[in-house]
């Protein structure tokens, strides 16, 4: 069929072999003329580059941009002068293609195409182009891949934390694979008012999504931990439950080299610090806890009730309960393992 609109005529398939719906089609899309209501896509859509630009240099999240900045720098290096209209989703399987070629991984090329998906689909939502044309691509499937996370057993947490001899990491330790909170986004940020340890709560404020925003119970040893490390520092000190140790104004913004040291200590392999969320989401689920449950305690998207705050509160208690008596009854059956005298 081919209409006109805005001095323009605009020819595409109505996808259908029956003349009488083909049609019905025509007089739909001329009615929308008639009323206005039809739009066309831009006859000169920008190119690919300015457009990558524009979306990535939107984003809030200043990690966020910076990561969308690798993929659009990757993005850009192949596609060139084109214009948006020009990615096709033969050009994009070309660029898989040849991403894999040069030995890049799964997930790394998942990421381009995310931001690539994302910038196509805002200039479809403002008609620079006529359709998304990634809707006709796939993602790679990046799971056999991934490299799976450690662990942490409960006769290793017993032995690392008798190694650590920071009081500072010992709580972060605690607090890590006991509330399943993302290091850098979440734990070390963290601020004392973020803490309730009258009621036993940590509620996460500062996070990319929505569904990371979030309350979670703190088990009975957490709140402890937290409790002699408030002893030692508290909001008087720093309104960060972390500070930086040569700045208490800022948080502290890692911990590799102390975690590193720990390990070497209590002689367990090393990982990074962030696999303690693994253990906490592994617990929960040997403890009989719900994959929603668990999931709306990590913060992941999507879960149900999400929106009764109530109910919810009582479940995660619930959940924290079973994890903590799961992680009494595991570490009572272990030998005590001499600790360490730490001081601040």
């Amino acid at each position: 069929m081919a209409v006109t609109a805005n001095g323009r005529q605009f020819n595409r398939s109505t996808h259908t072999s029956n003349k009488q719906l083909a049609k019905r089609i025509l007089a739909k899309i001329e009615g929308e003329i008639a009323e206005g209501r039809f739009n066309l896509p831009r006859s000169n859509p920008p190119a690919l580059e300015s457009w990558l630009r524009e979306i990535v240099y939107a984003v809030p999240n200043l990690n966020t941009r910076r990561r969308y900045t690798t993929s659009l720098d990757n993005l850009i290096s192949y596609f060139k002068t084109a214009k948006i209209s020009q990615v096709s989703p033969e050009r994009v399987e070309a660029f898989k293609k040849a991403r894999r070629l040069s030995g890049v991984k799964a997930a790394t090329i998942n990421r381009d195409l995310f931001v690539l998906r994302l910038a196509l689909k805002q200039a479809a939502r403002q008609r620079l182009i006529g359709q998304n044309q990634f809707d006709s691509v796939d993602f790679l499937e990046e799971r056999k891949e991934r490299r799976q996370a450690k662990v942490l057993s409960f006769e290793e947490e017993k032995s690392l934390l008798a190694a650590v001899e920071s009081p500072l990491l010992r709580t972060l330790i605690m607090l890590l694979v006991n509330t399943g909170l993302r290091i850098d986004r979440e734990a070390l940020p963290l601020k004392w008012t973020d803490l309730d340890l009258d009621d036993g709560l940590v509620t996460v404020r500062e996070t990319k999504t929505l569904a990371g925003r979030r309350t979670i119970p703190l088990t009975e040893s957490c709140k402890q931990e937290l409790v002699r490390w408030r002893q030692l520092t508290g909001p008087e000190y720093s309104e960060f439950v972390f500070p930086a140790p040569s700045n208490s104004s800022i948080h502290l913004k890692g911990v590799r080299r102390s975690w590193t040291a720990a390990l070497k200590k209590a002689k367990i392999d090393y990982f990074p610090v962030y696999n303690l969320r693994a253990a906490f989401s592994s617990r929960l689920s040997a403890a009989g806890v719900p994959d929603v449950f668990t999931s709306q305690l990590m913060g992941h998207v999507g879960g149900l009730l999400q929106t009764y705050s109530k109910a919810v509160l009582d479940f995660r208690r619930d959940a924290i309960r079973k994890l903590e008596e799961s992680r009494r009854q595991a570490i009572s059956t272990i030998p005590e393992i001499p600790t360490l005298n730490t001081t601040q």
